[in-house]
C-alpha cells in the first residue's frame, strides 16, 4: 500500500522544512510499511493543540534535557545550566560512554560548561562496579543540582552504573528537583528499554528509567532512524517513542509530564495505535513547541482531526 502522508496545517518555513527530510526518511525507508503492515495514517507538521499547551514555568520537580547529538547548541546548554541552578549550580559530567575519556585530558570537555558561567563543574567517573557503589566516590552526586552524560557507547556507561549507588543518586537528584541531562548516548540510556545499537531494527537493553513510558532514539533524522524507532514500539506498543534530532533537546519535566524544545531541529512523536491497529500516529515538535505527555498517550483527540491527504510537495 502507498504511504499517504496527511499534512495538518501550519505555519512558518520549519514545517516546509521538515516536510524535505520526512520526503529523504519516506524514500530511504519504505519497508516500514510492510514492517508494520498498514499504512502510515496521521503525520502532523504543527505545534501541539491548544489544549495541550501550558505555561513556560514548570512546576516543582526533576528536570531531563536529552539531546540528539551532534553538538551542543549555546541553547540548550544554557536551559541546562539555568534549570541546574545558573550560577550556584554544581554540575558533575560524565564522560563514561566514550573510551578516550580515560584519559586524563579528558577534563578539556568541561571547558563549555565553565566558559557558559557555570562555576562548579567537575568531571565524575569510573569504569568499575565496585567503585560505583563506593561512599566517597558517590558523595559528589548528593550535592550536584545537575548532572550531564556525554556521547559515545550507551552500554559502556550501563554497564558501569547500572544497579550501584550511582543509579540512586541519579534518581535522588531528580526527585529533590535537579536536572539530568545528555547527548547522543546520553540520550539513549535515559529510559528503561534502551536502543543500544541497530540500523533498521533496533537491539535494546536496560537502561536507567528516569522517563518511565517512553524510549529516546537520536541523531533521528539525521540518520533516518524512524523504522528503527517504531520497531522497538512494535515490541512495547505501551511506551511513546522520542525521536529526537541533531542539535536539539527534548526537555521533559518528569512529574508534570511537560515536554518542550529547545535546538535547531525536531523531535519526532510517535505512539502506535490506542485501538490496537498498527498505523502510527506520530507528532511534530519544533523549538518553542509544548505539550502534555499525558495528553499526547491517550486516545486520538478530536482536534487532532486529519486534514485531506496531500502530497508531500504540494506546500
Amino acid at each position: 500500500m502507498p504511504i499517504r502522508p496527511v499534512l495538518a496545517r501550519s505555519s512558518g518555513p520549519a514545517p516546509r522544512k521538515f516536510r524535505v527530510l520526512l520526503k529523504g526518511m519516506i524514500l530511504a525507508g519504505v519497508g516500514v510499511v510492510a514492517f508494520l503492515g498498514a499504512n502510515l495514517t496521521l503525520l502532523t507538521f504543527a505545534s501541539p493543540p491548544q489544549d495541550t499547551l501550558i505555561s513556560r514555568q514548570p512546576p516543582p520537580g526533576g528536570t531531563l534535557v536529552i539531546c540528539g547529538g551532534g553538538g551542543i547548541p549555546d541553547s540548550v546548554r544554557d536551559r541546562f545550566i539555568e534549570l541546574a541552578g545558573g550560577r550556584r549550580a554544581r554540575i558533575l559530567v560524565i564522560p563514561t560512554a566514550h573510551l578516550v575519556e580515560d584519559d586524563p585530558a579528558a577534563n578539556t570537555i568541561l571547558d563549555p560548561w565553565l566558559d557558559k558561567g557555570a562555576t562548579s563543574v567537575e568531571l565524575f567517573h569510573t569504569r568499575s562496579h565496585e567503585q560505583a557503589n563506593d561512599a566517597d566516590f558517590v558523595r559528589p552526586l548528593t550535592h550536584a543540582t545537575g548532572v550531564w552524560f556525554g556521547g559515545g557507547q550507551q552500554r559502556l556507561v550501563t554497564d558501569a552504573y547500572l544497579g550501584t549507588e550511582v543509579e540512586k543518586q541519579l534518581k535522588a537528584l531528580l526527585e529533590r528537583g535537579g536536572v539530568i541531562g545528555g547527548t547522543s548516548a546520553g540520550a539513549a540510556v535515559m529510559t528503561r528499554v534502551m536502543i543500544s545499537r541497530g540500523r533498521s531494527k533496533a537491539e535494546v537493553s536496560e537502561g536507567f528509567d528516569f522517563f518511565p513510558g517512553a524510549v529516546v532514539d537520536q541523531h533521528f533524522l539525521k540518520r533516518n532512524r524512524l523504522n528503527r524507532l517504531l520497531s522497538v514500539l512494535t515490541d512495547h506498543p505501551d511506551l511513546i517513542g522520542l525521536g529526537i534530532d541533531e542539535r536539539t533537546a527534548l526537555v521533559v519535566n518528569i512529574r508534570s509530564q511537560i515536554l518542550n524544545v529547545v535546538g535547531d531541529s525536531f523531535v519526532v512523536a510517535c505512539m502506535l495505535d490506542p485501538e490496537g491497529r498498527p498505523s502510527p500516529r506520530i507528532q511534530i515538535l519544533k523549538e518553542g513547541d509544548e505539550a502534555n505527555l499525558v495528553q499526547m498517550k491517550i486516545a486520538e483527540d478530536p482536534s487532532l482531526a486529519i486534514a485531506p491527504a496531500l502530497d508531500v510537495e504540494s506546500r
